[in-house]
């Protein structure tokens, strides 16, 4: 571990100490940015009178974390780092044997994937597993289609989309609309959103093929904000505020119920105790085949021809049009396809909720969703995943956890610290990794031979 020389008065300072004094300077600033935003809240008592509850002891556990972060980084992780880009620089391109695990990660995963249900019913019994199955699984999985639907826009494209949450609202009021007007079945409602998310996807395209960055983003935030507000104030369509109830629910590919009123129901006809778990159980399933139609068809895409446009477009816009690619089309159908997997989405978790309202397609899904697709990398579907399975995951874990109300009050929620804990990690993960958990953003398709993309070697062969 190298030492820092002082230019002023050429004296060493030694590695640890220098670490010691900005984790200090860290602690400082974090105890001047939170202390009114942490260590103080207002409530109101009995009386309904305001007054500021104190939390000391969450703002000290915040600048302790925020102190000794920066002391470990800046004494131990940077310096390793250094060293291994070092190292690296100065080593051949030897390119190491995946083990069998890295070797055989898709296997495995659609192995774990496919038996979680089973597993969690035979570790909690029916009706034990129905919070396991819904709240962790089939959460987690939305999360993970709507994340692969926006990577086609992102991670392939480049398209910087701040609203994708529209088309997943397209899609479930959809649904919502022309199941209960119209009695329509879900596999028929199903393609009917998708298409439906589609065809909003191409209108937004429209008028933004001319931008780009920052003035791309600010669009299609509006376009987000404008269908959240055609929503609540459509008050004789969509019931404004209030929302939709009494959705149907998602029949057994019309032979069997999950209605127990129905003379069709899955239990009666099975002749099997009745449960709540086997409707849970088969939307997983539901869910899960979805997530693998949505990686099927990206993997495909991004070996045909439009899969070449989307990274061609993605890497520089003038370029591809000085090779004679349609950049109109090109957009076009990016939008038009990240936005039906969208609506594909939006459709299913109408019917799983049995009520959709406004409230469940603000801003902050958008960024959710884009920050998953940020945090395990664009253009990877397996880093993406792995980042919902955290992101998503690790906040339902949080509800279970009761020990954390003792340390942070009674009225802790994971919500109100969802955003900062999004922030804590993509923070960490761009200054750990800053391409994503499995982001390599390495093209596809080659001219002669792959060579290192991002500092990061590859084996040679010809495309």
């Amino acid at each position: 571990m190298a030492a820092t020389v002082s230019s002023e008065r050429d004296t060493v300072v030694p590695p640890i100490q220098r670490a010691l004094r900005e984790g200090l300077y860290a602690g400082a600033i974090a105890l001047g940015l939170f202390v009114l935003f942490i260590g103080l809240r207002t409530d109101q008592n009995i009386s309904n009178e305001l007054i500021l509850v104190q939390r000391w002891l969450l703002l000290a556990l915040v600048v302790i974390a925020t102190a000794v972060g920066r002391f470990l980084y800046v004494g131990y992780a940077q310096p390793a780092m250094e060293r291994a880009k070092a190292e690296k620089a100065k080593a051949p391109a030897v390119v190491a044997e995946p083990g069998f695990v890295r070797q055989n990660f898709n296997k495995i995963g659609i192995v774990v994937l496919l038996l979680y249900p089973i597993a969690m019913v035979l570790a909690f019994g029916f009706q034990g597993s129905l919070k396991w199955v819904d709240n962790f699984g089939i959460q987690i999985l939305i999360y993970v289609m709507l994340a692969w639907g926006l990577n086609i826009v992102v991670g392939l494209a480049g398209l910087l989309d701040l609203g994708y949450v529209a088309f997943y609202a397209v899609g479930a009021y959809a649904y919502a609309l022309l199941g209960t007007h119209f009695g329509l079945s879900f596999w028929i409602l199903l393609p009917a959103a998708g298409c439906m998310a589609a065809f909003w996807g191409v209108m937004l395209g429209f008028p933004v093929l001319r931008l780009r960055g920052d003035y791309l983003a600010i669009v299609t935030l509006a376009f987000g904000e404008i269908i959240r507000l055609v929503i609540i104030n459509w008050r004789e369509v969509t019931n404004g505020s209030a929302g939709i109830s009494g959705i149907p629910k998602v029949s057994f590919f019309g032979l069997m119920s999950f209605n127990v009123s129905d003379p069709n129901y899955i239990a009666k006809v099975l002749h099997i105790a009745q449960s709540g778990a086997y409707y849970k159980i088969f939307l997983y399933y539901l869910i899960l085949a979805l997530c693998f139609l949505t990686a099927f068809v990206t993997i495909r895409l991004r070996r045909l021809p439009v899969g070449r446009a989307w990274e061609a477009l993605r890497e520089d816009e003038i370029a591809c049009r000085s090779l004679g690619i349609n950049t109109t089309t090109t957009k076009l159908t990016a939008f038009a396809t990240g936005a039906m997997f969208g609506g594909f989405a939006g459709s299913f978790f109408a019917a799983r909720q049995g009520f959709v309202s406004p409230e469940s397609f603000v801003f902050l899904e958008s960024a959710i969703i884009l920050a998953i697709v940020v945090l395990g990398g664009m253009g990877s579907l397996g880093g993406i995943a792995v980042a919902a399975l955290v992101m998503i995951g690790g906040t339902e874990i949080l509800r279970e956890l009761d020990f954390l109300k003792v340390v942070f009050g009674p009225d802790f929620t994971p919500e109100l610290y969802r955003m900062l804990l999004f922030g804590m990690a993509m923070v960490i993960v761009m200054l750990w990794k800053p391409r994503g958990f499995v982001g390599s953003r390495e093209p596809t398709a080659f001219l002669k031979e792959r060579r290192a993309v991002s500092g990061s070697f590859t084996k040679e062969g010809h495309g």
